[in-house]
C-alpha cells in the first residue's frame, strides 16, 4: 500500500462497460459483500476470485496505481486509508459482515486496520500474516482467521518435489487431504475389496479415472492404472499412501 490520501475516493465499476466513474458510498444492505483492504498480489488475487465466485467486493488501497488497475475487475475500489477508522466508517465498511486484510509488509498498516475493522463490529476478518508474531498480534487486536501465504505455500510445494504428491491441503495440525497417483498395488481392485481405511488409516474421498472427470468413491470403485486419488487422513499416514509404489 501507498501512503495515505487525506479522503476517500471511490470508483465502481459499471456492468458491460470497460469504463468506471466516482460516486459517493451509500450505506446498504452489505451481507452478500466483502470488503478486501490491501490489493496486492494476495489481496488482489483474492478481490478477483472473489467477484468471480459472484461476490461483490469493495476493495480498497492506498496507491493509486492498484486502484486503477482493478477499477475494471473489482465491483468498488477506493483509494483511502485504512488505517484510519472514521474512512472506513464513512466508506460504510462497518456494515460489511466480512474483510480480508491482505496487507502484509507493512505490519504497522495491517495490524492498525485489522484492529479498525474489528472497532467498527465486523464479525467475520480474514488476516494475512507474514510471521508467526504477526499472526498473533492480528489475532489479539481483532483478527478472526489468520493466513500464512507463503508459509502455507512453502509447506506444500515441499511435499509435492520429488514425490508421488500432486497437491497437499492441511486441513488441521495433524489431517490432511491429499491428491495422489493410485499406488500400483491396488490397480486393479476395488476399495471394498482393499479395505484402504483399515490397511493405511485413510480414506479415499474420491476419484479421477483417466481421461474422466473427478467423481465419488464408493466400495464398487474399481481403481485403474492412472488414476488420480483423493485421500483424506492423519498427515502421517495420508503421505505414506501417497508414498506407496
Amino acid at each position: 500500500m501507498g501512503s495515505p490520501t487525506k479522503g476517500p475516493s471511490l470508483v465502481e465499476r459499471q456492468p458491460g462497460s470497460r469504463g468506471s466513474r466516482r460516486r459517493h458510498v451509500h450505506p446498504a444492505d452489505k451481507g452478500g459483500q466483502i470488503v478486501v483492504v490491501g490489493l496486492g498480489r494476495f489481496g488482489g488475487a483474492v478481490a478477483a476470485e472473489l467477484v468471480r465466485l459472484g461476490f461483490e467486493v469493495l476493495g480498497i488501497d492506498t496507491d493509486g496505481s492498484q486502484i486503477q488497475h482493478y477499477a475494471d475487475m473489482l465491483t468498488h475500489v477506493v483509494q483511502a486509508d485504512s488505517t484510519n477508522e472514521e474512512a472506513l466508517r464513512q466508506l460504510g465498511v462497518g456494515e460489511f459482515l466480512h474483510a480480508v486484510v491482505g496487507i502484509g509488509t507493512d505490519i504497522e498498516a495491517s495490524v492498525l486496520t485489522t484492529s479498525a475493522l474489528g472497532d467498527l463490529g465486523i464479525p467475520n476478518i480474514w488476516a494475512k500474516a507474514v510471521t508467526r508474531s504477526h499472526g498473533r498480534i492480528l489475532e489479539r487486536v481483532g483478527a478472526h482467521h489468520v493466513v500464512f501465504p507463503e508459509h502455507d505455500m512453502g509447506h506444500r510445494v515441499a511435499h509435492q518435489v520429488g514425490g508421488r504428491i500432486i497437491d497437499w491441503f492441511q486441513l488441521d495440525d495433524d489431517f490432511a487431504m491429499v491428491e495422489t497417483m493410485v499406488p500400483n498395488e491396488l490397480v486393479g481392485h476395488s476399495l471394498g475389496e482393499m479395505g484402504i481405511r483399515a490397511r493405511y488409516g485413510v480414506t479415499v474421498v474420491c476419484v479421477k479415472p483417466p481421461g474422466q472427470r473427478f467423481t465419488y468413491a464408493t466400495a464398487d470403485t474399481i481403481l485403474e492404472a492412472g488414476t488420480v486419488l483423493v485421500v483424506a487422513g492423519p498427515g502421517k499416514k495420508a503421505e505414506a499412501f501417497a508414498h506407496l509404489d
